[in-house]
Order: C-alpha cells, then sequence, then structure tokens
C-alpha cells in the first residue's frame, strides 16, 4: 500500500493543490456576503467549485490504485469517493440542496482521511520518526474533530443565527478544505521523501504487521 502511494505522491499533491482552491474559492463566497447569491458570478464560482472538487476527489482515487502493489489505501479511495460526490451533486441536480448532505459527506473525508493520518502515525512511531509520528497523529486527531463538528451542526449541537442563508456555513467549509489540502499535501511531501525503497521497509507497518518490516 504504501509503495503504491510513494510513486503516486504527485497525485496526492494535486488533489491538495485543487483542494486548496477550492477552499480559496470558499473565503471568496464567505467574504462576497448573502448578497452575492443572487449574481451570476455567485452561479459561475459554485459551478468551478463543484469542478474542482471533482478533480481533487478523482485524483485522491488515484493516489490509490493507479499501479497498486501489496494492497490499496481504502481510506484514501474513500475520501476521494466522498470528495467527487460533493463536487458532482451539485453538477447533477438544479433542485435545492441541503447542508446537512454536504456536511455528512465532508465528514466522511475527514473521518477517512483522519484514520488514515492515525494509520500512518502508527507506521512513524514503529520507524521511530518522532516528529512525524506527532505531525499525523494530531493532524487525524484533528481531522476527527472536524468531522464531530460538522455532524454537531447537522445535529443542531453548534447553534447558528436563525435566518435562511448563513455565510459563516462558507467558512467552515472553507476551513475544512483548506486544513485537509495542507495534510495531503504534507503526506505527499513525506512520501516523496521516503521514496520506494524506504516506503517498501514500511510497508508492514501501514498494513498492521511491523514484523514485515
Amino acid at each position: 500500500m504504501i509503495q503504491t502511494l510513494s510513486k503516486n505522491w504527485y497525485l496526492l499533491a494535486l488533489s491538495a493543490l485543487l483542494t486548496a482552491l477550492s477552499s480559496a474559492i470558499y473565503f471568496i463566497l464567505y467574504d462576497a456576503g448573502p448578497d452575492s447569491t443572487h449574481l451570476l458570478g455567485w452561479r459561475v464560482e459554485v459551478m468551478l467549485l463543484s469542478k474542482l472538487l471533482i478533480a481533487a476527489g478523482v485524483c485522491a482515487i488515484a493516489a490509490g490504485v493507479w499501479r497498486p502493489e501489496k494492497g490499496i489505501p481504502w481510506l484514501l479511495v474513500l475520501n476521494g469517493l466522498a470528495l467527487s460526490a460533493y463536487g458532482l451533486i451539485p453538477l447533477l441536480t438544479r433542485a435545492g440542496l441541503s447542508f446537512r448532505l454536504f456536511a455528512l459527506l465532508v465528514a466522511v473525508m475527514a473521518m477517512s482521511l483522519g484514520f488514515f493520518a492515525l494509520t500512518v502515525a502508527r507506521a512513524m512511531r514503529y520507524q521511530q520518526h518522532g516528529a512525524d509520528m506527532w505531525m499525523f497523529g494530531a493532524s487525524g486527531v484533528a481531522l476527527l474533530g472536524s468531522a464531530f463538528a460538522f455532524i454537531a451542526l447537522v445535529n443542531g449541537w453548534i447553534q447558528l443565527e436563525r435566518r435562511p442563508f448563513h455565510p459563516s456555513l462558507f467558512l467552515w467549509f472553507c476551513a475544512f478544505f483548506g486544513f485537509s489540502a495542507v495534510i495531503m499535501l504534507t503526506f505527499a511531501v513525506r512520501l516523496r521523501r521516503l521514496g520506494p525503497s524506504q516506503a517498501e521497509s514500511n510497508e508492514g507497518f501501514l498494513l498492521g504487521n511491523p514484523k514485515h518490516a
């Protein structure tokens, strides 16, 4: 599995870049405020956002399944599928879309990427890479925390002002996609630094069998 990702690190980096651009668009939408929802430009930005997220999801999936060796990182593939679905839904329907649907997709993205980061942190602990272990471990916990935050929003545990449109929701999405982009890019850089040979030595740890390394 780790060898697959080591060879496809550039796809992870590209996914991170596209996700970061999506985060920037969300910030633009937030900064424009509710008045911008009546402008044609807002629709164009949403369409661009959807296409960027679909492309980011496809890159994440491809990073996990392209030229696979010794297993496929299904958590990363799940993250890519949820990311692609998030971008694809607005393109397939003109009906009103609820925040709940997109928040639940974000929760799936956050949990899958969070558990994957914790898996990598476990591998770094066995290899005695202390800095990497703490970085990925903290990132995984933070991602799981963000999943809980979006679930809390869906269930009303975090209260928002009662009005039809909440510009602050754009800020929530901006923060999540920005943070996940940083995590993905960091992981890509780490894989590139490892290289195929060191990645092979880590394979047993990421598959849950330290004796193989």
